[in-house]
């Protein structure tokens, strides 16, 4: 009786937090854009679907078989308009053979169980074909539907043909005229929050250099950090696929979002590259806490330069989320676009006057700190000339000048095992 009482106790607390999830998601629904409102929207386009085929079909038409029409629009109101078309195309295919082979076995054997006999296998063995995804277990059902009404003649046949296109039709056009569907969202919101929680990262590991000594805790905690960094590169580029999918055949698009393009490719090229520099910066200095806790990362003055150079990075990762929203606003003003801009080239002068300084600290360095400090160096470096892609081009050649002043060099130029 105890251990009744602990699973209804344990019942009433999942049946709780469920409630409480629904009645979030149905609040944020109603609020504002979002994905439940996104959901909602779909599901009530994918109703109203099916009740225009069946008005058609069932009650206008009051065709024989009226259930295909609107099950088959209930389904075909997809994600995307182009994964609508896509699936309408796969779902009429299976649905025709499915119909044909039990017809067939119908018509061969005159009773319906050896028709299920040689139809179903056959039916099955075609579904499972990948081509057809999802779609493929529509082609035993509609031999089961035939069958199981025992309807073989060509009229029939037929009018499954015309009542499946039908609600293909509808359920089509609603998807792409009713609010199609765009999904650009996640792509804007990932956008941000990579050189966001990067420049977090960026701050957290200057500060902690700053302060002297690492613990190893702190060092893996950024290392962990960084490697979270790769996995929103790879949910940027799902999303952006996802996004691009999403304006295929929408001939809608244009007029119901204002909302402003996301950035091209090749900026998830660039943060790719950032992130794995990242990652590599932090492993090296996770490798070196945890090899001698009792002694500093880095050697001499290379902690302070190195969280200088960071501290400057992270104010151009920061940077760089405002100048594009900036841009891509039209309230936004030139002036205040200009002042962000040149807030990140003054971002990017600093962070290549602390890499020059780092790589002479690395030239005067003969001792066993060697291999630690050259790889944080070489990474830092291309950690720089990644972020410089992101300031754009300077008026002032900020790297020529860098270079021509420090002499900047890779750590490979010195042996450094690179």
């Amino acid at each position: 009786m105890r251990e009744l009482g602990q699973a209804f106790g344990q019942w009433r607390q999942w049946a709780g937090w469920e409630c409480t999830a629904v009645a979030r998601s149905a609040r944020r629904a109603l609020s504002g854009p979002g994905p439940e409102r996104d959901t909602a929207v779909q599901a009530l386009k994918a109703a109203a679907a099916a009740l225009i085929a069946w008005a058609l079909a069932g009650w206008w038409w009051k065709a024989p078989m009226a259930m295909l029409a609107p099950w088959t629009a209930l389904f075909l109101v997809q994600s995307t308009v182009y994964r609508s078309l896509k699936t309408a195309l796969q779902q009429f295919v299976v649905v025709v053979v499915g119909t044909l082979l039990a017809a067939g076995a119908g018509v061969l054997t005159g009773d319906t169980m050896l028709a299920m006999l040689i139809a179903l296998p056959l039916t099955m063995l075609f579904g499972s074909y990948a081509r057809f995804g999802t779609q493929g277990l529509n082609a035993p059902t509609a031999a089961l539907f035939v069958l199981v009404y025992g309807t073989y003649s060509g009229f029939d046949i037929l009018h499954r043909f015309l009542e499946t296109l039908l609600g293909a039709a509808i359920g089509l056009a609603v998807n792409a005229l009713v609010l199609p569907p765009v999904h650009s969202r996640s792509v804007r919101h990932l956008r941000g929050r990579l050189p966001e929680e990067s420049a977090g990262l960026l701050r957290a590991v200057a500060d902690g250099l700053g302060e002297g000594k690492v613990a190893r805790e702190d060092a893996q905690a950024w290392h962990d950090r960084a490697r979270r960094l790769t996995d929103r590169v790879t949910d940027l580029r799902t999303a952006r696929r996802w996004s691009q999918e999403s304006y295929r055949f929408n001939p809608g698009h244009r007029l119901r979002r204002s909302a402003p393009l996301p950035p091209t490719a090749e900026w998830d090229f660039t943060w790719d590259r950032i992130t794995s520099h990242l990652e590599a910066i932090t492993r090296t200095l996770a490798t070196a806490a945890a090899n001698d806790a009792d002694q500093p990362v880095l050697p001499g003055p290379a902690p302070a330069v190195v969280a200088e150079l960071l501290r400057a990075a992270s104010d151009v990762c920061a940077l760089d989320d405002t100048v594009e929203r900036s841009q891509a606003t039209e309230r936004g003003s030139d002036e205040q676009t200009g002042e962000r801009v040149q807030e990140r080239r003054d971002a990017l002068r600093r962070a290549y006057a602390a890499e020059n300084e780092l790589t002479s600290v690395f030239r005067e360095r003969g001792d066993a700190w060697q291999d630690t400090l050259a790889a944080v160096t070489a990474d830092t470096i291309r950690l720089i000339g990644d972020l410089s892609e992101l300031a754009g081009p300077d008026p002032d050649d900020a790297t020529d000048d860098a270079t021509d002043q420090g002499g900047t060099s890779t750590p490979k130029e010195h042996g450094s095992g690179e």
